[in-house]
C-alpha cells in the first residue's frame, strides 16, 4: 500500500550518465496522488531513462528518487510491487491469448486465483477486450495491444502507473480511447506518470515537465507552461504550408517556426514588425497568403520556442 503522507513520486537531483554521455541531468520534481503527470520531450530527451530509473530498472549515477514511498535504489523490489509499467514497445507474449497474458502477469505479481477472476473480468470489460479473450495477442491491432498492456499492468492494483510513450504509433482514434481509460483510472486514485512526444496529449495532463537533452526546461500546468512563451504566435495559412514554413524559417531566423498540419505558426517577440512582412516575403517566392492572425500559443509552440532558443545558444 502507498505509504501515508508521502508523494507517490519524489525526485531529487536524479542524474544518469552512460560513459561520457549525460542522459538525465539533475532532475527534481514531485508528483501528487491522483495526478496525471506528463513528461514531454523529443527523442533523446531522457524520457525513457527517467522511466527506467523510477521503476528500478536502472541505477542512478547521482541523486535520489522515491516511488510509492520506497527508495528506488534501496528498495527496488518494493517499488515494483506497487507500480504498473507499460513500456514503449509491446512487451507481452504474442503467441499467448489475451486471457493467457493476463493470467501470466497475475502469476508474476502473486495475485490469488480468487482475486484474479474478479479483477481480470473487470479490467477486460474496462478496456473493451472482454470479447477478445481467446484471440492471440499478436493478432490484435496496435490500439488493442496497448489496452492489453494496460490491463496486465493493472492486474495487481498498483497505486502508481508508469506509461512510456504508450500511444506511439497508434492511430488517433485509439489514442483518444486510451486516454479515456486513463481518465477513468483517476477515479480510482491511481497516480499516472506518462511520457509522450505528442504535445496535444500533454495538454490532457494535470502538470507537465518539458525535458530536452536530459535537462528540465519547464514545469507546471499546461497553462502555466504556456505563459512562459515570449512574444506572440502568428498563425499563417497558405495553399502550400510546407513551403511556407521553409521560407519563413529562412527569412525570420530569430522567430520560432512550426508546421501544424495545414497551418504555420510563427513565434516572435516582434509581431508588429514580422506580421506586415509575411505577405511580401511569401509573394516574392510565389506563395499566396490566405490569412495571418495572432492566436493563443499551444504547448507545442512553447516547446518549439524553447528548443529554438537552446539551439541558438548552443
Amino acid at each position: 500500500m502507498l505509504r501515508e503522507n508521502l508523494e507517490p513520486i519524489h525526485i531529487d537531483g536524479l542524474t544518469k550518465r552512460f560513459d561520457e554521455e549525460t542522459a538525465l541531468d539533475g532532475l527534481s520534481l514531485t508528483v501528487a496522488q491522483g495526478e496525471v503527470f506528463g513528461l514531454v520531450g523529443p527523442d533523446g530527451a531522457g524520457k525513457t531513462t527517467t522511466m527506467r530509473l523510477l521503476t528500478g530498472i536502472l541505477l542512478p549515477t547521482a541523486g535520489s528518487a522515491h516511488v510509492a514511498g520506497f527508495d528506488v535504489v534501496k528498495d527496488p523490489e518494493q517499488v515494483k510491487e506497487h507500480i504498473g509499467y507499460v513500456s514503449q514497445r509491446f512487451g507481452l507474449y504474442a503467441d499467448l491469448t489475451v486471457n493467457e497474458n493476463v493470467d501470466f502477469y497475475a502469476d508474476i505479481y502473486g495475485v490469488t486465483r480468487q482475486a484474479r477472476a474478479e479483477r481480470s473480468t473487470r479490467l477486460l470489460e474496462f478496456s473493451g477486450l472482454s470479447a477478445f479473450g481467446r484471440r492471440r495477442a499478436g493478432d490484435l491491432s496496435g490500439g488493442m495491444k496497448q489496452k492489453l498492456a494496460l490491463t496486465c499492468a493493472l492486474i495487481h492494483t498498483p497505486r502508481v502507473l508508469f506509461l512510456d510513450e504508450p500511444t506511439s504509433g497508434v492511430d488517433p482514434v485509439s489514442r483518444r480511447d486510451f486516454w479515456k481509460l486513463l481518465y477513468q483510472l483517476l477515479r480510482q486514485n491511481v497516480t499516472i506518470f506518462v511520457s509522450t512526444a505528442y504535445l496535444d496529449e500533454a495538454e490532457r495532463c494535470s502538470r507537465v515537465a518539458l525535458l530536452d537533452r536530459g535537462k528540465l526546461l519547464a514545469l507546471g500546468t499546461p497553462e502555466e507552461v504556456k505563459r512562459l512563451m515570449k512574444g506572440d504566435i502568428l498563425e499563417v495559412r497558405s495553399p502550400r504550408p510546407r513551403e511556407t514554413s521553409a521560407v519563413l524559417r529562412k527569412e525570420f531566423p530569430q522567430a520560432s517556426v512550426g508546421l501544424f498540419a495545414d497551418r504555420v505558426h510563427v513565434g516572435t517577440e516582434e509581431p508588429e514588425k514580422v506580421q506586415p512582412r509575411i505577405r511580401p516575403v511569401l509573394e516574392a517566392h510565389g506563395i499566396e497568403l490566405e490569412e495571418v492572425k495572432t492566436i493563443e500559443p499551444t504547448l507545442e509552440d512553447v516547446f518549439i520556442s524553447i528548443l529554438g532558443g537552446r539551439t541558438a545558444d548552443g
